[in-house]
């Protein structure tokens, strides 16, 4: 009997899918906003719609950041927005620790848990501003033997 991919690594699985349209080579990020295990959202790294991306002009740094593009954290919390999909007690999955900046937006925006892929620069700021909000942050990982079960199939569907 063919096991099935838990929801967690479902979810992440979709942002590290999503993040491959990261339109900002130093850090291809992907999320996605989850209420009662339905995608309500998803975002990327990017530029402000219609403006110049990274990959194609280069990086626009300011302190040694790169601030061309928008969050992908961001970017998931705005697509709801404009659709008037509220997050309130929702959970992110993003492919890396979100920064303070973002952090703050997703407890402002009533985020109740936030899962990750990578460690990235894991600020302490971020981890004691979930703790004083009672937001529970979980790293996620991603069991090889549902990739490869995908594989296996479409090898064999090819033949």
């Amino acid at each position: 009997m063919r096991k099935r991919i838990p929801w967690k690594q479902y979810f992440m699985m979709q942002a590290l899918v999503i993040a491959q349209r990261s339109t900002c080579d130093r850090a291809l990020v992907g999320s996605v906003l989850v209420k009662a295990n339905r995608i309500i959202g998803t975002g990327y790294n990017g530029s402000v719609s219609g403006e110049a991306h990274c990959d194609d002009v280069g990086h626009q740094f300011v302190d040694g950041h790169c601030v061309r593009t928008i969050h992908s954290e961001m970017n998931s919390l705005i697509q709801c927005a404009r659709n008037g999909v509220s997050t309130d007690n929702t959970e992110i999955y993003v492919t890396h620790f979100p920064c303070y900046n973002c952090s703050k937006a997703l407890m402002q925006a009533g985020i109740k848990k936030v899962n990750y892929y990578f460690d990235y620069h894991d600020n302490p700021l971020v981890i004691d501003l979930l703790k004083d909000c009672e937001v529970p942050y979980e790293q996620i990982k991603i069991n090889r033997q549902y990739v490869e079960q995908l594989a296996h199939k479409l090898e064999n569907a090819e033949n």
